[in-house]
């Protein structure tokens, strides 16, 4: 078991900024890209990179890789997130009604980009796997906030949108996400206070950004993890395939993580070669 306490306590500040994740709690305002700049010069950075981007009035969860981590970015960002937002009803609609018309748009769905967005603008499907009222606001009936758990490149102002088709109306007021793959707004931190924990580093105290850092292992929530035996460590750092003497356990699935006790090797996938295992598709290299 790979413990995330563990590396936090026994790895060197400087190690940990070239291989962690900082969960921020993004404000309204700044886009994600922004975000992104501010961390990467307050640390003082080469590379940055944000999983997932808000529009710049969308709060919360936004997860940014520092350094090496940012490889690892393409194994968090395809997993489900979650959003709570307030929307408007252009009409008077009761409650049980609007419920009904929302539980169609759970499951399978067809969604079309917004003009405005960064991809192409072609029908995609998504699946949206909860889709639910929270509340009504008493003065004014016609806003509802809404939560809404989905699979990553879903558009909840376009969810919301093709749901005001279905009743005469609706648009989004606010929005929030509160999850993002295995990153929620519990263990995320305002952007201000990671501030503050930069200038106490550059003073000499570590411990509040310590406290803030997520050393890259962390990807042991995404994967199964597999040890590797010591003896084929400079094996295995250069890119040589998998075989079954090199492992403490064979892998049973497709796609998994190789560990030396708590330090993060790589990601890999079965191969059909004979006496192969898998093969790499990311190395972390030892510094």
């Amino acid at each position: 078991m790979v413990s995330i306490e563990k590396i936090l306590k026994e790895r060197s500040i400087k190690n940990l900024l070239n291989f962690s994740i900082i969960n921020i709690d993004k404000p309204s305002g700044p886009t994600s890209f922004g975000v992104d700049q501010i961390i990467k010069k307050a640390l003082k950075l080469n590379k940055t990179s944000h999983f997932g981007t808000l529009d710049p009035m969308v709060t919360g969860v936004l997860p940014l890789a520092l350094g090496r981590a940012c490889k690892l970015m393409p194994y968090f960002i395809g997993k489900e997130k979650t959003y709570v937002g307030v929307m408007n009803i252009h009409n008077t609609i009761e409650r049980s009604e609007l419920e009904k018309e929302i539980n169609k748009f759970i499951g399978k769905i067809n969604q079309l980009p917004p003009k405005k967005s960064r991809v192409k603008r072609q029908i995609r499907e998504r699946e949206v796997y909860e889709f639910k009222i929270l509340e009504q606001d008493k003065k004014n009936g016609k806003n509802f906030i809404f939560e809404a758990k989905v699979e990553a490149g879903t558009y909840i102002r376009k969810l919301i949108h093709d749901l005001g088709e279905k009743i005469n109306g609706a648009h989004m007021l606010e929005l929030r996400r509160t999850q993002a793959s295995i990153f929620n707004e519990e263990n995320s931190v305002d952007i201000y206070k990671f501030l503050e924990a930069v200038e106490e580093y550059e003073k000499g105290n570590e411990k509040p950004l310590r406290n803030i850092l997520i050393p890259g292992e962390i990807i042991f929530k995404t994967l199964p993890v597999y040890q590797i035996k010591e003896k084929f460590l400079k094996t295995i750092y250069p890119g040589s395939p998998l075989r079954k003497e090199m492992l403490e356990s064979i892998p049973k699935e497709n796609k998994f993580l190789i560990f030396y006790k708590e330090d993060f090797i790589g990601v890999y996938e079965k191969t059909q070669e004979e006496s192969m295992i898998a093969r790499p598709r990311y190395i972390l290299q030892p510094l």
